[in-house]
């Protein structure tokens, strides 16, 4: 273990935490280091469909996440008024017969908890904000807030969208604001009263400039959470996260069918988030750096596959490592970003444009996908990976 490059892996959030379970389970020696002082329950819901599952499968905690998730049978759109349903999308069983695993709706600390709980402790590395990234050629120094700086052979950019990383690669720049404030809320089922419809386990609710995603988060179907998608035209971008409140959410939601207005009022908390953007980097990886997830692909949630991209990203990677050894790190990362870059572009730009399951169509491409069985792509025969953002279906891979 003490021969194989070190891999320092700077995020544990599911991207990260993933990335580093996965490394392991390959015996490859690596260090997470985490800018919050320790784990923490965050409150919200997350979406974990079969193109994750897959995955958590080869991590070890698929049994225990389809134990503690809520299991749709159906994705639902319906009218904002009228409660009409737009699209229906089959899962439950449906999933698990014609994509290979469960589609599940949970809460995302709970998820969290069981990525972080599949590393050891002395993989993990908490208080550690990363400053400045130095990379001398034969070794990567990583220098932190709290004085202190540590050697890496490899490190792996998880750390979202104000990355340290990418600023490294690429120079400092700001995200994009995307225009849409996000609200978030987690909070015990109400009942069921005169004039609303039974909750569905999962249903996103459309009007032609806004929306709001409804689902439960727990086995039980105890509680349920929200997130939604409200236009405003300018935000200071400093003001990542404030509180909200239920008259803010009544205004934004006004006129729109009794479920929803149900929904608010049980609302116990809620807060609101801006959304933010980048255009695809032209770069992913340089010298011993690499990126993943929201550190080179940030996206808004409305496809519900931003933590599913960074998850996937984080498995090719670790199966380039397998397939070129992780000495030649290089070609790793050449072969990583040339079969991660259309997908994850695509995945952003039909996030940008809020389409995807509100009319009935096939999810197929996103949610069969299976990151340790589909075909690898040559890095030289994929250069212009990047420019395939506007094609709207992958083209077909050649074997390396």
């Amino acid at each position: 273990m003490s021969k194989s490059p070190r891999i320092a892996v700077v995020g544990a959030g599911l991207g990260g935490a993933a990335t580093a379970a996965l490394l392991l389970k390959e015996g490859l020696n690596v260090r997470v280091y985490e800018q919050a002082p320790g784990f923490s329950r965050l409150g919200a819901g997350i979406h974990v469909g079969p193109n994750v599952m897959k995955i958590l499968r080869r991590i070890g905690v698929e049994d225990a996440l389809n134990a503690q998730g809520s299991h749709p049978d159906y994705w639902y759109s319906r009218h904002w008024e009228t409660g009409d349903v737009l699209a229906q999308i089959p899962l439950g069983d449906y999933a698990v017969k014609h994509y290979g695993a469960s589609y599940l709706t949970v809460h995302r600390g709970d998820f969290h908890a069981l990525l972080i709980d599949a590393l050891p402790s002395s993989v993990m590395a908490y208080g550690k904000q990363l400053t400045r990234v130095e990379d001398r050629g034969n070794v990567v120094v990583m220098h932190f807030t709290d004085g202190t700086s540590e050697e890496a052979d490899i490190v792996i950019g998880a750390d979202g969208v104000n990355s340290c990383i990418r600023e490294e690669l690429l120079g400092p720049e700001l995200p994009k604001y995307a225009g849409y404030l996000a609200h978030r809320a987690v909070f015990p089922t109400p009942q069921v009263k005169a004039g609303m419809m039974p909750f569905d386990d999962c249903v996103k609710w459309w009007s032609d400039d806004r929306h709001m995603m409804v689902y439960f988060v727990t086995s039980k179907r105890d509680e349920l959470y929200y997130v939604t998608g409200v236009p405003v035209e300018h935000w200071d971008l400093n003001d990542r996260w404030l509180a909200s409140s239920q008259e803010e959410m009544r205004e934004a939601f006004q006129g729109w069918h009794p479920t929803v207005q149900a929904l608010i009022d049980a609302t116990v908390e809620v807060t609101k988030w801006s959304l933010l953007e980048r255009d695809p980097l032209p770069l992913w990886s340089r010298g011993r750096l690499v990126l993943l997830g929201d550190a080179c692909h940030p996206m808004k949630p409305h496809m519900a596959q931003g933590a599913a991209m960074a998850i996937e990203d984080g498995a090719m990677l670790v199966r380039c490592f397998k397939e070129v050894g992780v000495h030649n790190h290089e070609l790793a990362f050449a072969l990583y970003e040339a079969n991660r870059a259309e997908r994850a572009s695509k995945v952003q730009r039909i996030s940008h444009d809020n389409t995807w399951l509100r009319t009935n169509e096939d999810p197929s491409w996103c949610f069969g996908y299976d990151v340790f069985s589909v075909p690898l792509v040559d890095p030289a025969a994929k250069a212009v990976a990047l420019s395939l953002i506007h094609i709207s279906e992958p083209t077909r891979p050649e074997r390396i």
